[in-house]
């Protein structure tokens, strides 16, 4: 039998995020991104957390624009791949989304 230990931290937090009827928006995607990647202190220096959240502001904007650049994007190649199979109709239909 093999043991193993792992030490987590003690302020270690799991979070779990639900939506009814329908997917997390961009903006949501983007915050909980943004989240993970970077964590601003409450402990630094006021004006290093100031900066800091700053930051985070500017790197969610830039995931923000990215995921809705993508969300555009496979709208297309669905358009496309349903037009091209002979669905206009149905292409037309996620076209207007």
């Amino acid at each position: 039998m093999i043991t193993a230990s792992i030490g987590m931290p003690s302020d270690f937090k799991v979070s779990v995020t639900t939506t009814q009827n329908r997917g997390l928006t961009p903006e949501e995607l983007a915050k909980m991104c943004t989240d993970k990647i970077m964590h601003v202190s409450d402990n630094a220096a006021p004006e290093i957390r100031e900066q800091a959240k700053a930051y985070k502001n500017v790197v969610e904007a830039v995931v923000l624009k990215y995921l809705k650049q993508a969300v555009s994007s496979d709208r297309t190649t669905m358009y496309n791949a349903l037009a091209n199979a002979g669905h206009g109709d149905v292409a037309e239909i996620v076209r207007r989304f």
